[in-house]
């Protein structure tokens, strides 16, 4: 992009009429009521607007939240006009949201996405460094957006950890790395299909090395050749995940690859940079 994206802090009744009309397009469902952003905004809330050239085309909208004995900033929508897509909008939001959530006193901010979403995947731990070891079966319900429509809502609940050496530091880990411990396999459409999963989880307890879980590269395009398969994905990673998890592994960055899948990267908790 020529132009510079600028971010701001919204935080007037005109900024959440922007945000809104922004949700729409994005979404196309029903916005957030304007007293919820404003009365978030004015309470430990943080809202931050992307402009281009005087028109906003990004948002992202966090409110403050407590658990565990600790408070902490929960990142709730990211939002992109879908014209600007794919360009580093939300990144850029991600950015700008760490740096100000610092100086209001945060030190871990939290969000949810679908972790058979790539594209989120990527952004969410190999660009920013948050990470994940915990798994929301059917967080929202049924929902009834064209991404959401037909699946039950599981997602991941990340933790971004911004003062920690992890979020700082770069992390490389490749493919050849980490174990392959669950196979997939080409269908006749020329679809990614996960193959028996059991052996697999049985074999993770006696590795020594970074884990590796694939998922769909395009789960939108599975979904909608196959709604049968992307389920049968949506239920045996929910397996997959809940199992590593509960044994303390904790998903660091997804590896993008030529082939159908990309791969999800897990090590165990205690060789982090963080307190968990």
């Amino acid at each position: 992009m020529n132009s510079t994206i600028e971010t701001h802090v919204l935080n007037t009744y005109t900024d959440m009429k922007l945000v809104q009309k922004l949700e729409k397009d994005v979404w196309n469902m029903e916005p957030i009521p304007l007293h919820q952003t404003i009365t978030a905004s004015q309470n430990g809330g943080l809202l931050l607007g992307a402009f281009l050239e005087g028109e906003m085309i990004g948002f992202s909208y966090s409110f403050p939240g407590f658990g565990k004995g600790r408070s902490y900033l929960c990142s709730h929508m990211l939002g992109i006009h879908p014209s600007h897509q794919e360009k580093g909008v939300g990144a850029k939001l991600k950015q700008a949201q760490k740096e100000i959530a610092r100086e209001m006193g945060y030190d871990l901010i939290t969000w949810t996405y679908d972790p058979l979403e790539t594209q989120n995947a990527y952004l969410n731990l190999s660009k920013l460094h948050a990470v994940c070891s915990t798994y929301v079966e059917n967080c929202y319900g049924e929902m009834e957006d064209s991404l959401n429509r037909g699946l039950p809502s599981d997602r991941f609940k990340v933790e971004w950890w911004i003062n920690s050496p992890h979020v700082s530091k770069q992390h490389e880990i490749s493919i050849d790395q980490a174990q392959r411990i669950f196979q997939w396999e080409t269908t006749k459409n020329h679809l990614p299909k996960l193959m028996n999963i059991e052996q697999g989880l049985h074999r993770f307890a006696v590795m020594d090395k970074p884990l590796l879980v694939p998922v769909p590269a395009n789960f939108q395009q599975v979904k909608s050749k196959d709604n049968n398969l992307a389920i049968d994905w949506r239920f045996k990673t929910r397996d997959i995940f809940q199992t590593l998890f509960s044994q303390q592994y904790v998903a660091v960055s997804l590896l993008k690859s030529d082939e159908l899948v990309h791969y999800y990267v897990l090590v165990k908790q205690q060789n982090l940079e963080i307190n968990i």
